[in-house]
């Protein structure tokens, strides 16, 4: 009885120890928030090292405030100070280049600042998710607001621009070449802030890209978006229901970015792609990787995936219908649901990228 006793407390006390940390990194993303919000990294990147006050007056906020945060930053690692024992006004803070990559520079692909934005997001109706587990019933996705929508965007921004078109879609000839075709056009499905649509049409100067999506404020965006990259001659947003038969045999392409796990009814979404496309066209879903089957002992991304589907995917996908996919959404799922839309063939695309994977529904 003494062992299991003994056997207890140890287990008890590194449960805690491990609770302690996971509230030492929740506040640590949550300051990254603040600091990407603040302009504190860029400011850092751009002109450290900077004490306290140099910081506050360049990002137009308090000293004091600038003080803790720095202060709290350099407990985590996360940025770098000289003179640890100096008075607490006259430490100076800055910024290491590699760390700069990840949390300053918007147009790196490590960028990963906006992270937490999107976590700050997923968690901010929180009342309303418990709500919902109790009732069984959904948060809608405008319940979410500004940061899940704008930190969706920010995260996908660079691959979508930099990568979709000039890295991921040559790798399946098939696509690319249809693309690059005088006449082509695709369909961006739930486009969110627009970026994959964006990334098409720069990538392929003669393609015209028509994007979807059901939320109002990120069709602004999205539109926003487009002007500032210089492609709003060739790229369209609406908010509109697809299922228009005006849509119908229109496109080469219907590409979905991160959208499938969240819809309320997939099949019947699918089934809706599939009457976009012309005669040999195809539908591409790029969502996030997951393993085959559950296993309690995943790696930290499915970790993460489960994060976001606790707090913001299951309940979003809730309420727009029955499915309740969620974000963990397996590679059987995918083929499970193309089938039923009617789609004949669904190809893993040779794109090799660790969070997503892309799945050619062929019809």
């Amino acid at each position: 009885m003494i062992a299991t006793n003994e056997r207890q407390t140890r287990t008890a006390e590194a449960l805690t120890e491990r609770l302690l940390e996971a509230a030492a990194s929740t506040f640590g993303l949550f300051a990254v928030y603040l600091g990407d919000r603040l302009g504190y990294y860029r400011h850092l990147a751009d002109a450290g090292p900077l004490d306290p006050g140099e910081l506050a007056r360049r990002s137009g906020t308090h000293e004091r405030y600038a003080r803790e945060w720095l202060e709290q930053q350099a407990v985590l690692g996360l940025v770098e100070v000289e003179h640890e024992d100096a008075p607490a006004q006259e430490r100076r803070f800055s910024l290491p280049p590699a760390h700069a990559a990840v949390l300053a520079d918007e147009d790196s692909l490590d960028f990963l600042a906006p992270l937490a934005q999107l976590v700050v997001g997923a968690v901010s109706p929180m009342p309303l998710v418990v709500r919902a587990y109790r009732a069984g019933t959904g948060v809608p996705f405008s319940e979410y607001g500004r940061d899940l929508r704008e930190g969706q965007g920010r995260m996908n921004r660079g691959m979508l621009l930099q990568q979709l078109g000039h890295e991921w879609l040559p790798a399946v000839p098939a696509l690319h070449g249809r693309l690059a075709a005088a006449g082509a056009r695709a369909a961006d499905f739930g486009c969110g802030q627009g970026y994959a649509s964006i990334g098409l049409a720069r990538a392929y100067p003669a393609l015209r890209v028509d994007g979807f999506d059901l939320d109002g404020p990120s069709i602004d965006d999205a539109r926003a978006n487009a002007a500032r990259h210089g492609v709003a001659d060739r790229v369209r947003f609406e908010r509109r229901d697809v299922s228009d038969p005006a849509l119908a045999g229109r496109y080469d392409l219907v590409f979905a970015c991160e959208v499938l796990h969240d819809l309320g009814d997939p099949v019947g979404a699918l089934r809706v792609a599939r009457g976009l496309l012309r005669e040999g066209g195809e539908v591409l879903i790029m969502d996030e990787r997951a393993g085959e089957r559950f296993a309690a002992g995943c790696g930290v991304w499915e970790r993460v995936l489960y994060g976001f589907s606790v707090h913001h995917c299951l309940p979003s996908c809730l309420a727009d219908g029955d499915a309740g996919t969620g974000t963990v959404m397996r590679p059987e799922t995918v083929r499970r649901y193309a089938q039923a839309a009617g789609f004949r063939q669904v190809v893993l695309a040779p794109i090799d990228h660790p969070f997503f994977a892309f799945y050619r529904l062929i019809p």
